[in-house]
């Protein structure tokens, strides 16, 4: 089916993902009142970027626009690329009415996108991009196997997997220093420091909420791609609860308990070390999970979970002497 317009046309890719949240809401918030307003003048194709042709050619608009990495949604405009659900609807709207007065905008120069929309077979009438069903498995994530996932950024999954191997050397070492733990350490008294990781962790767990429940872009740093794990069904728990918010109930829990157990009790003092060496150790578990899935699952790591899960991983190590001392009675 060939779409059939008379006048200037204005032509996009978007690469997507179909379990990206914020790709959902651009699909099916964003586009279509531009595709009812503007009919055939507006053509978009989907590329999906979990599929390995997707992949590739992904990578290749990526590395057009100098860009070593980037999440999606990743909107592409003539030379003009917008990326996330805040930017998208902002500013594709502007670039359509522009490219519209100024004669229409053809596809993106793009290597290798003429094998997927031929001169001839141009259908997109208005748009071709299927709506993303959440809640299932990534298909790559399934097919490709892990050793190709940790591929896909070597340097930040390879950070992740350090993390990794230092959180489950860190239970295993508890497990052998909780009955023989040396007396100076056994003695020791966190104090300050548990509120102050504490604070520290609302503060990534709270960032990590505003991504994704705002829908904009992370400031990843140097090292791994925190996007591409924010915009993954991993950073919901069961596809509605955002892990950030999961977080930030944690590290309150712990500050509260901790306050309250400063007050002279016996029996609130015995409640308190233990409470939080449980809720500590909770968290480093669910937080070995999260660190398995970033190198193996989903093929990129996210610097802000690693801090978070070596802070709670700080945290269990600073509740475990109080929580000894309590267990052995010494």
């Amino acid at each position: 089916a060939h779409a059939q317009t008379s006048g200037p046309v204005v032509r996009a890719v978007l690469f997507y993902s179909p379990t990206c949240p914020h790709c959902h809401y651009v699909i099916t918030v964003t586009l279509p009142p531009l595709i009812e307003k503007y009919g055939n003048r507006l053509q978009i194709i989907g590329v999906d970027v979990t599929q390995p042709k997707g992949q590739t050619l992904f990578l290749t608009a990526l590395r057009k626009f100098g860009l070593e990495n980037g999440g999606v949604p990743f909107l592409i405009v003539g030379d003009a690329y917008l990326v996330g659900s805040l930017e998208i609807p902002q500013k594709f709207p502007d670039l359509i009415q522009a490219g519209l007065l100024h004669g229409g905008i053809d596809w993106p120069d793009i290597p290798g996108l003429a094998e997927v929309i031929p001169a001839e077979q141009v259908v997109l009438t208005p748009v071709a991009i299927p709506t993303p069903r959440l809640g299932r498995l990534l298909p790559d994530a399934q097919s490709a196997g892990w050793a190709t996932n940790f591929s896909r950024d070597p340097v930040g999954n390879g950070f992740a997997v350090f993390v990794l191997v230092g959180m489950l050397a860190s239970l295993g070492g508890a497990v052998i220093l909780l009955r023989r733990l040396p007396g100076r350490l056994a003695n020791l008294h966190s104090g300050w420091l548990i509120p102050v990781f504490c604070l520290i962790g609302l503060g990534v767990a709270g960032y990590l909420t505003y991504v994704e429940t705002a829908h904009v872009e992370a400031v990843c740093g140097p090292v791994g791609d925190c996007n591409t794990v924010q915009q993954s069904e991993y950073a919901r728990l069961f596809g509605i609860m955002p892990v950030g918010i999961l977080g930030m109930i944690g590290y309150t829990m712990i500050i509260l308990v901790w306050f309250f157990g400063e007050f002279p009790n016996q029996q609130m003092g015995l409640s308190k070390d233990l409470a939080i060496f449980g809720m500590a150790t909770l968290g480093t578990l669910f937080s070995i999970y999260l660190t398995f899935l970033e190198p193996f699952v989903i093929g990129a790591s996210c610097a802000w979970c690693l801090a978070s899960s070596v802070i709670m991983t700080a945290l269990f190590w600073l509740a475990l002497p109080a929580a000894r001392r309590r267990i052995f009675q010494d």
